[in-house]
């Protein structure tokens, strides 16, 4: 009886509908996919694509293969389950880290085509610590994007064109080649209501609410109900009377006001006539607080003052009496100074694994360096299209509000390119530099702890720990990827030191296949 194909599913995603057309399209992955499975010999049992934005949660199809690969690692050895994802490259897969553990958990075999690289169970410690930095380096870029987004709102903005979505009384449309937001005729009027019946003095946040209810407004997809909330913060929102707040900053907006700007500040006086706001009791935020929670009873550790000078932590007991003992605050810093120690490594090991990293580093750079030559032939053609159409105003062959609007649109999609260009150009260095910074993190950080005051050593312990025990007066630290990895590579190469003394091949564990 001959043997079955291992099976596997297919998986493409572009982040938007441009990135299609910059080159990243879901038939040329999938073909690429499709052309390795068949020289590998998988049977390819699903297919899913997303085209999305969404730098968090949204992702349908990644969400469905998931469900699938969780479902057939179920099944029984005997069954021929689907074990492997066939995917164009490392940031096709993951858009951030959330994706990577849902995946990790589900033990699959992952094969990056582009990178020519297969994660599996079986991977070295060292492969999947190089997968971990790429797969932070991918995020880094999706931040890179999202800061650039920031940017271009914070122009709009400055324009007097609200960046954000329309709230309830507006629309979100097109003029122009921009998106703003104009009055929605239905809605409009009784937003309007809002705040002419709350002036008179005679209803409360509430009442409004319940008037604005009967009258039939609601907000949402879903239709929801009208709350008090919603009220005020409907009150207090300057964009009904033609400004905005956009980063804690207010701007002058271009679109149409539903209200006028005294009846706006009438009611902003008749809301602060209702008292003054309580000062909020201000809440201690001690060093560890929510970074360590109880061996004994998964509680978490909370603190207090004792003889008006020292920090000791406990249980909160909120499941019951429980047994762990009171502990000074200095005694956690000190066992997660230890514990940061687990993730410095040799300096001969870091030179091998700074060398790793250039060493996947450059198929990173080869498609970056595809990437902007094809943007530069797109750049070209748009300006030989300028050039063409400027010679047919001249002969009059078409007019001048023709070539004006087409050129101007030519020259923006232009500008669009070059900070394409600048982005890829920017993540071809960073890539790299990212990742030797956070090696140099790990190397330093139990001399930047020891420095910091008790405050400032939380800020390092956040980003490299996550959901740490207290159990019976030790700490067990739980890292955050990559530096898991790192612990345990570490590890794994002093255990190796240890039995085989100090000359340790390095090349078969830290360089890639």
């Amino acid at each position: 009886m001959s043997e079955q194909p291992q099976k596997a599913v297919i998986y493409a995603r572009v982040s938007s509908k441009e990135q299609e057309k910059e080159g990243y399209s879901i038939p040329a992955q999938l073909k690429l996919l499709r052309d390795y499975a068949m020289q590998k010999g998988f049977s390819v049992v699903q297919e899913y694509e997303d085209v999305e934005t969404a730098k968090h949660a949204g992702r349908t199809n990644f969400t469905e293969m998931a469900k699938f690969l969780k479902a057939e690692s179920k099944k029984g050895e005997s069954a021929n389950r689907c074990r492997a994802i066939l995917v164009e490259k490392t940031d096709r897969l993951y858009r951030n880290l959330k994706d990577w553990v849902i995946l990790d958990e589900l033990v699959v075999e992952i094969h990056f085509v582009k990178e020519n690289f297969v994660l599996s169970e079986d991977s070295r410690s060292s492969e999947k610590l190089m997968h971990g930095i790429k797969v932070l380096m991918a995020k880094n870029y999706i931040d890179n994007l999202s800061e650039e987004t920031k940017k271009g709102m914070a122009e709009k903005a400055a324009q007097g064109v609200y960046p954000g979505g329309a709230p309830l009384g507006y629309l979100n449309t097109q003029a122009e080649g921009k998106r703003i937001i104009q009055l929605n005729p239905e809605v409009a009027p009784l937003i309007a209501k809002l705040f002419e019946w709350y002036v008179t003095g005679k209803h409360s946040l509430l009442e409004v609410a319940k008037m604005a209810t009967a009258e039939g407004l609601t907000y949402g997809k879903a239709g929801s109900k009208i709350h008090r909330s919603l009220v005020h913060r409907i009150l207090t929102n300057p964009i009904y009377y033609g400004g905005f707040r956009w980063k804690g900053k207010l701007y002058e907006g271009k679109h149409e006001p539903l209200i006028s700007k005294g009846l706006f500040d009438a009611v902003q006086e008749r809301l602060s006539d209702m008292g003054k706001p309580r000062a909020q009791q201000r809440k201690y935020r001690w060093a560890f607080q929510g970074l360590v929670s109880c061996g004994h009873c998964g509680c978490a550790l909370t603190a207090e003052i004792q003889k008006g000078k020292y920090v000791y932590y406990h249980c909160t007991g909120n499941r019951g009496r429980c047994p762990e003992k009171y502990v000074r605050e200095e005694e956690i810093a000190r066992q997660f100074g230890q514990a940061l120690k687990a993730i410095k490594m040799d300096d001969e090991v870091l030179a091998w694994v700074t060398l790793a990293l250039r060493e996947s580093h450059r198929d990173e750079k080869q498609h970056h360096d595809e990437m902007i030559a094809k943007l530069q032939r797109q750049y070209q053609k748009l300006q030989h299209r300028i050039d063409q159409i400027y010679v047919d105003k001249l002969d009059g062959e078409i007019s001048a509000e023709l070539f004006e609007r087409k050129s101007a649109e030519w020259r923006n999609e232009q500008a669009e390119i070059l900070r394409t260009i600048e982005k890829h150009q920017a993540a071809n260095q960073s890539y790299l530099e990212e990742g030797i910074k956070l090696l140099e993190l790990s190397q330093r950080a139990v001399s930047l702890y020891e420095m910091q005051p008790m405050k400032e050593k939380r800020r390092l312990l956040d980003f490299v720990c996550s959901n740490s025990v207290w159990k019976n007066g030790e700490l067990i630290p739980s890292y955050r990827k990559p530096f898991d990895l790192l612990a345990l590579t570490n590890a794994t190469h002093q255990k190796e030191k240890a039995n085989m003394g100090d000359h340790v091949d390095l090349s078969p564990i830290w360089l890639p296949r």
